[in-house]
């Protein structure tokens, strides 16, 4: 993706229809009573500013294109896994594991463990039975021009952001941490959340899905927009049925749950879109994504490991 796709037609007309679309959730939500403001701020902050800056700190990364052997196959293939990942893998065999195994370290494992292969393992032998290549899939990008510029400045933005909008500092805090191992967990968490959330998500939505509907729809920015629906709905399931009263989203109208997934994480999927297309990088993508949860998570992973 680059300057010149910026003002296409494809381009044009794939924000109009994800705008449209994201409006139509926010206005279920403004008239059903849910929150209606948060997604305005999701959308500025992660889907113009943050977008912003991911371009211009790759604007040197000069990624190489993913190879796509057979674009429509392969993305019908994981479009119809993505279904029964979201109802059924996510939706009740992410609760059942936490359902079966204590809170604790090995259900931490065992999370982790039926993530990777959720997120990883079944979204490589789908491609690969279906006649594609993966061994471009796993190119960490690291010897990249720009790649630990691109790194420290959106790593550092997204600590500092969630530093100034969520409790995490006072959390960590309350924990009575000297200040060199407190950095020490914050570290810890980063590098957890960026193999449990970021690797997992970002290998299956960026490097599978959305690599294979660029090259089968021949627009990134649609590739995008589409990923970004489809990562915010992937998320109603696992939010409407393991969910409940107190937890941001939840209500028993399930078009509202849906309506809040796609109008506040879609916007967060969009930058993380953006990033994958311009710099190709697994490892910054992951990282990234792992920077934006790992202060919030931080308290937790102490209470957790400590």
């Amino acid at each position: 993706m680059n300057r010149n796709s910026l003002a296409s037609r494809p381009t044009l007309r794939a924000l109009f229809i994800y705008i449209a679309i994201w409006g139509v959730a926010v206005a279920y939500l403004a008239l059903t009573g849910g929150d209606w403001t948060f997604p305005f701020a999701s959308l500025l902050i992660f889907g113009v500013a943050f977008s912003a800056v991911i371009w211009f700190v790759t604007r040197k990364m000069d990624a190489p294109p993913v190879p796509v052997a057979n674009p429509k196959r392969e993305s019908a293939g994981l479009l119809i896994y993505l279904v029964v990942y979201a109802v059924l893998l996510i939706g009740f065999g992410l609760g059942a594991i936490k359902s079966a195994i204590p809170p604790g370290p090995s259900q931490e494992l065992a999370v982790l463990a039926y993530k990777l292969a959720i997120h990883v393992a079944l979204p490589v032998a789908i491609i690969l039975s279906l006649g594609g290549t993966v061994h471009a899939l796993f190119d960490t990008g690291h010897r990249r021009r720009g790649f630990w510029l691109a790194l420290i400045v959106l790593s550092a933005a997204m600590f500092a952001l969630l530093a100034l909008v969520s409790p995490s500092l006072k959390q960590i805090a309350e924990l009575n941490l000297s200040p060199a191992a407190a950095a020490s967990w914050v570290i810890a968490s980063w590098l957890w959340i960026s193999v449990e959330a970021g690797l997992c998500e970002e290998f299956f939505f960026r490097v599978c899905l959305q690599s294979r509907l660029t090259a089968w729809l021949n627009s990134p920015a649609t590739a995008i927009f589409a990923t970004s629906i489809l990562f915010g709905l992937s998320h109603f399931p696992g939010l409407y049925f393991r969910g409940g009263p107190g937890v941001d989203g939840w209500s028993n109208d399930p078009a509202q749950v849906a309506a809040f997934t796609v109008a506040t994480l879609s916007p967060l999927s969009v930058s993380m879109g953006v990033l994958w297309s311009r710099s190709r990088s697994l490892l910054l993508v992951a990282l990234v994504h792992g920077a934006i949860d790992a202060l919030p998570a931080t308290a937790e992973f102490v209470h957790i490991w400590g």
